[in-house]
């Protein structure tokens, strides 16, 4: 085992009810070879069951009072400051972005990416589709940045369903610039460039969870997942979502799209995404991609985030990343 990538063996020890026959639990702690925050890979027990509710049922029950729809998003939210866009709101293709009416920070943007798409399942979601979002967001943040130069922190990300903390079923992505980081996006601009060199090249050679590069952008399955089927990906080429260009918009829309219809293969519908940035030119620091599944969408769901993820920073997940790389790596690898 590489010294980028740390696990430690626990044990918990148990009478099974009612006799008398000893239960040994295994517990595997990883160290993140990034950050260092650790997470638990506990046995399988089912805490991720397929999805099975009737999402399109309930997409039209909360259809009529959408303010994303088409006959109501023009209407209904905001538009940007001249200075950023004298449109008011960025459009390409079928995305619509504009700021966030309940901004989480100083340049705050929600983009949908149709607004004819209230409900748009994870088979459902495009190269096209993520391509054209994506391209809004990094027009936004290109925007921003030059309209006020001290908001150089900049990312893309995603509540996709209620269950990953999205108030509104119509999907879309969300846009922060600001002139702080957030708590990861410090923590990952700390690390030196040698360490991501050495994590992914232990990940390359260890050959379980690296899923392949699509060019410019390298996709493995999380050796130390915060939440469940986490996946990973790396742009060396830049360092900030302002910095990407057509062609590597295109790419990573790829990307994303096989491991989203792979999420949808496991039967997973709701998902988180965050794609960190530095400030652009920060050498060394490739653009960070994480993406999460979260619990199904039903009745009486059980949350994935727990005391461990919210309050000890350490996930607990009964989904091996080794088998989840097993199950999507073709995707790939064609």
């Amino acid at each position: 085992m590489s010294d980028a990538l740390q696990r430690q063996i626990l044990t918990a020890e148990t009478i099974e009810p009612g006799s008398s026959e000893l239960i040994r639990t295994r517990i595997e702690v990883r160290v993140d070879p990034l950050t260092g925050h650790s997470s638990r890979i506990v046995p399988q027990r089912g805490l991720m069951p397929a999805a099975d509710f009737d999402l399109e049922a309930f997409a039209a029950k909360t259809r009529d009072s959408c303010p994303f729809c088409p006959e109501r998003i023009f209407e209904l939210t905001p538009t940007l400051a001249p200075a950023i866009d004298p449109g008011g709101r960025i459009t390409c293709g079928e995305a619509v972005l504009f700021p966030n009416l309940h901004a989480y920070s100083s340049h705050s943007s929600v983009s949908v990416y149709s607004a004819a798409r209230h409900h748009l399942p994870l088979r459902e979601i495009t190269e096209r589709l993520l391509c054209d979002n994506v391209s809004a967001q990094v027009s936004y943040a290109k925007a921003v940045i030059a309209a006020d130069p001290r908001s150089r922190w900049a990312s893309i990300n995603a509540n996709h369903m209620l269950p990953s903390g999205s108030s509104l079923f119509h999907p879309h992505l969300q846009g922060v610039v600001d002139a702080a980081p957030t708590t990861f996006q410090r923590l990952l601009a700390d690390v030196p460039a040698a360490r991501f060199a050495s994590y992914l090249e232990a990940e390359r050679a260890a050959g379980e969870r690296y899923l392949g590069d699509t060019g410019a952008v390298q996709w493995l399955v999380s050796f130390a997942p915060i939440a469940p089927a986490e996946l990973r990906a790396f742009v060396t080429a830049v360092a900030s979502p302002a910095e990407l260009g057509g062609e590597l918009i295109a790419e990573l829309a790829h990307g994303l799209s096989l491991a989203l219809h792979a999420y949808a293969e496991l039967g997973l519908e709701s998902f988180n995404l965050a794609v960190y940035g530095a400030p652009p030119g920060t050498a060394g620091y490739p653009l960070n991609l994480r993406l999460v599944a979260r619990s199904n969408l039903k009745a009486f769901y059980r949350s994935d985030s727990t005391f461990l993820e919210r309050l000890h920073w350490e996930g607990a997940v009964d989904l091996s990343p080794e088998d989840v790389a097993e199950q999507i790596g073709d995707r790939f690898r064609r």
